[in-house]
């Protein structure tokens, strides 16, 4: 499998069958390029245009021809093309949704890896949204603030989850419209967080089962 981030809290995973790409966002609204991607399966995690974008997202092309994305965008169970998705009903925010609305964790289980997309998490997981998710392999996990947890929060809900690696989203980037990158805060913080120095940024995260580290490791995305 292989992980490439397309911006904000967009990412393309990339398995030998099947591509999944996780909320694609307006590049107007966000201020990056998205580029024209292919897709088996879109996950939304809340209908915000910066990660419900779906216009420069199509169908992946195989020996079959090409069929349109599967589009999830709720909590539920869902089984597709052999991935097994759970989406977990979460909030946009610390006050219950009143402010900005619901949200939805994904937890995704493909070749033998379980992936967890926190979305626009906005608070600590209660003990049951914390039940029913499994320990995963690779959490992604907003670390921005201000729309979403900030680094703090976000070092609680990774104690909860227990990750192998953590990736995170929704930060602070060259690129951002100016409104965006003025209330975000980088990765670095994050880091400073977790106790950890320097980490060099790489273009894919290219992982197996059997490639897991021991213990949790931050991977910081191009």
């Amino acid at each position: 499998m292989d992980i490439t981030y397309l911006g904000h809290s967009s990412f393309k995973i990339r398995s030998k069958n099947i591509n999944i790409v996780t909320d694609p966002y307006d590049p107007e609204m966000v201020g990056l390029k998205f580029p024209k991607t292919e897709a088996d399966i879109v996950t939304i995690s809340h209908q915000h245009g910066d990660h419900n974008y779906l216009d420069l997202v199509t169908g992946r092309v195989t020996e079959q021809g090409t069929s349109e994305p599967f589009i999830v965008d709720g909590p539920g169970e869902y089984e597709i093309k052999g991935v097994n998705i759970l989406g977990i009903s979460t909030f946009h925010d610390n006050s219950g949704g009143s402010e900005r609305g619901k949200n939805t964790i994904y937890e995704f289980r493909v070749e033998g890896l379980t992936l967890i997309h926190c979305g626009d998490l906005g608070h600590k997981l209660t003990e049951a949204q914390k039940e029913n998710l499994s320990e995963p392999d690779i959490l992604f996990i907003p670390t921005g603030g201000s729309y979403t947890i900030d680094p703090i929060v976000a070092g609680e809900v990774i104690t909860q989850l227990e990750p192998k690696i953590i990736i995170p989203m929704h930060y602070q980037t060259s690129g951002l419209n100016s409104k965006l990158a003025s209330e975000l805060v980088p990765v670095t913080e994050f880091l400073k967080v977790m106790g950890k120095g320097e980490v060099i940024p790489q273009d894919k995260l290219i992982i197996s089962k059997d490639k897991l580290p021991e213990e949790t490791q931050i991977v910081i995305l191009n």
